[in-house]
């Protein structure tokens, strides 16, 4: 087996990064019959490394060959106020199976222990080895999602709003609302990173809340438009109907597009909704936690930028 090196990922290493991201990612998806994820440029990855340290400074261990001195694996993660995410984590081809994904687990497992925190992450139900990875160091899955692809048309899809219920735009005042509301339904708190969603710094953010006549914030959804991702999510919402106006809703921001959402199974009634507007299942994908879990009390929406569960 190879000896590694496990390190924060240096800035001028953001390159060798994420082409590391794609090349395994692409990989990894091609080998198994099925299509790349990444279809731009190497360098379109390089978002992940730019909004993972903006928003966690110095949170990506790298695996460095001691044989060749490149990166053979990297990993980000997020440490939160109720918990620690981990974050899209990838080995390169070239050392598979040499035990460079085991290792960086382990030092974020053992980060996430020393802060008390449980560990949450995002995984693929298609890819065994990730879900064994993780299964024996001792996550558990708790939800199904189902990974919903719509194109959304020219003219954006109608929906109705809820009875006594109102969208709009998020605003800086609602961040604290929204992370108290996460905190309430799901158990997980991360308020800056709603505040980066809203600020939008990059230009390719849009978040919306849900609220009722009397200003009530009842659900929020976000979404990202870049050429590596065009995804719905993070959000929660209370109840199915909410839910639905607010995916339609950031839909709409999208037009012309085919942006992902992540649905959850048991959530029937939605995703009978996404597929009256044409939604397909590209890929189901497993919440899984190493730690104490709080069964929602609504609908809890993921995505992969940032992780979490």
């Amino acid at each position: 087996m190879s000896e590694f090196t496990l390190r924060p990922m240096r800035p001028e290493e953001w390159s060798e990064v994420a082409e590391l991201i794609y090349v395994s990612t692409n990989f990894w998806y091609q080998i198994h019959g099925r299509p790349p994820i990444f279809t731009g440029p190497p360098e379109s990855t390089q978002v992940f490394c730019r909004i993972y340290e903006a928003l966690d400074p110095g949170c990506c261990l790298v695996a460095v060959s001691h044989a060749t001195g490149r990166i053979a694996g990297s990993c980000f993660y997020h440490p939160r106020e109720t918990h620690v995410s981990l974050g899209i984590m990838n080995a390169h081809p070239n050392y598979f199976r040499q035990g460079v994904a085991s290792r960086l687990l382990q030092a974020i497992v053992a980060f996430a222990e020393k802060a008390n925190k449980p560990l949450r992450l995002v995984s693929s139900a298609i890819n065994l080895d990730s879900f064994s990875l993780y299964n024996r160091a001792g996550f558990v899955p708790r939800t199904i999602y189902q990974d919903m692809q719509i194109a959304v048309p020219p003219e954006g899809i109608a929906y109705t709003l809820p009875k006594g219920h109102r969208i709009r735009a998020a605003t800086l005042e609602d961040v604290p609302v929204m992370a108290d509301l996460e905190r309430e339904i799901a158990g997980i708190r991360r308020e800056k990173d709603y505040r980066y969603f809203v600020e939008n710094t990059d230009g390719c953010w849009h978040v919306s809340v849900l609220e009722t006549e009397h200003g009530t914030i009842e659900g929020f959804m976000t979404s990202v438009a870049t050429p590596a991702s065009n995804m719905l999510g993070p959000g929660v919402a209370r109840t199915q109907e909410q839910a639905a106006a607010l995916i339609a809703e950031e839909l709409n921001q999208h037009r012309g597009r085919n942006p992902v959402v992540l649905v959850p199974s048991q959530a029937d009634a939605l995703v009978h909704t996404l597929y009256g507007w044409g939604a397909r299942n590209c890929e189901l994908h497993f919440a899984q936690i190493r730690g104490p879990w709080q069964e929602p009390k609504g609908l809890l929406f993921p995505t992969f930028l940032p992780e979490t569960g």
